[in-house]
């Protein structure tokens, strides 16, 4: 049977003041008031079937992701008792679906972007589930088509057309900006940015664990046998923390692709595809009056340009004479000013945060 796992552990510092450890960027109202994550719920409609939806993601965040997305059941959600990057996540899910049904074939969603429109990613996510679904031995990538020589994604390498996709001969890392223009240069039938949405047979993907981090695959299994009994969180928490903290790429997806048994495969995307993780970012999904973003109710800006206001307060009046390439964000207990081509460095002020002020402003 066909699920989907939606990916939601990410923390959003670079989205501070808005995002907050108890209440990440993905459960905000962000996107015309709904959040990312029921964004990337809704995206599923019409591939798979709302009781084969899961969400993974922190065991604090269990209840507020739950009410985001109408009372999701307790057993659609699979809690984190702390981060171990994406390899550990996946084969926790994937174990634990294939304790429910051995025949899963899992999507892997994340819950931090925009993709429009919805009917293209729909249409291929379903020839992808064709295509896992008929190979035990295969595992199919997403990759976007790439619309600039982008510095801010990881780029799949990719070898001969197969099946309506391309082998994936490897995987790039966020290149410097000559290694971006030559990817770009290259064009679509060589590089695509790497997404990190996937389709596999869950048993598929535990067996790539097995081969290439036996000690991750024992631990997951150990979880999956007794997550649905009352062991449950005595066993998370007791194995959990201890896995290896690898990305699936590391971990899986290199390896795999030097594998002559197995079958990396990569769908073009032709769509647009945001990753929502900076002010800038949301910035392109924001209502715009003349060349300012705006996610504010009440905002009063005289001779500004490519200013972004935002504010969680409708009370609350922001107002700027005279600015270009601004951020401003308001929140009840925090306001940011930031240069726009200085926020990366919203990451290392919210570290000095933590430093200076404990989890005050967290």
């Amino acid at each position: 049977m066909r699920y989907a796992v939606i990916l939601a552990g990410g923390s959003g510092t670079r989205l501070w003041p808005w995002s907050r450890s108890g209440n990440p960027k993905q459960l905000l109202p962000m996107v015309h008031g709904s959040s990312l994550l029921k964004l990337a719920y809704q995206r599923l409609d019409g591939v798979v079937r709302r009781e084969n939806r899961l969400v993974c993601s922190s065991m604090a965040l269990r209840n507020a992701i739950r009410r985001d997305l109408g009372d999701l059941p307790e057993s659609q959600f699979l809690g984190e008792p702390v981060g171990r990057d994406t390899a550990a996540a996946l084969g926790f899910c994937a174990a634990v679906l294939q304790r429910r049904d051995p025949g899963a074939v899992m999507a892997v969603c994340t819950a931090d972007h925009v993709i429009e429109p919805r009917e293209v990613l729909r249409q291929k996510m379903i020839e992808a589930f064709a295509q896992a679904e008929s190979d035990l031995n295969t595992l199919v990538l997403f990759g976007v088509i790439p619309t600039g020589p982008s510095t801010a994604y990881g780029y799949l390498e990719l070898g001969d057309p197969a099946d309506g996709a391309f082998a994936v001969q490897g995987f790039r890392e966020k290149p410097d900006a000559a290694h971006a223009e030559a990817y770009f240069s290259a064009g679509p039938q060589k590089y695509l940015w790497n997404s990190g949405m996937f389709v596999w047979k869950a048993a598929t993907y535990l067996d790539c664990l097995r081969v290439h981090r036996p000690k991750l695959y024992d631990g997951v299994q150990e979880i999956a046998a007794a997550y649905d009994t009352p062991r449950r969180d005595a066993v998370l928490s007791d194995i959990y923390p201890a896995l290896d903290k690898i990305s699936v790429d590391y971990a899986v997806m290199e390896p795999v692709s030097r594998d002559p048994q197995m079958r990396l495969l990569a769908v073009p995307l032709a769509l647009r595809w945001l990753d929502v993780g900076s002010w800038n970012a949301y910035a392109e999904v924001c209502d715009r009056e003349g060349g300012n973003a705006i996610a504010a109710e009440r905002h009063a800006l005289v001779d500004c340009d490519r200013v972004l206001v935002a504010s969680d307060d409708p009370r609350h009046l922001v107002s700027a004479i005279g600015c270009e390439d601004l951020i401003i964000v308001h929140t009840a207990d925090a306001t940011l000013v930031c240069r726009a081509d200085r926020v990366e460095s919203v990451k290392q002020l919210h570290l000095m945060l933590g430093e200076k002020f404990g989890d005050t402003y967290l």
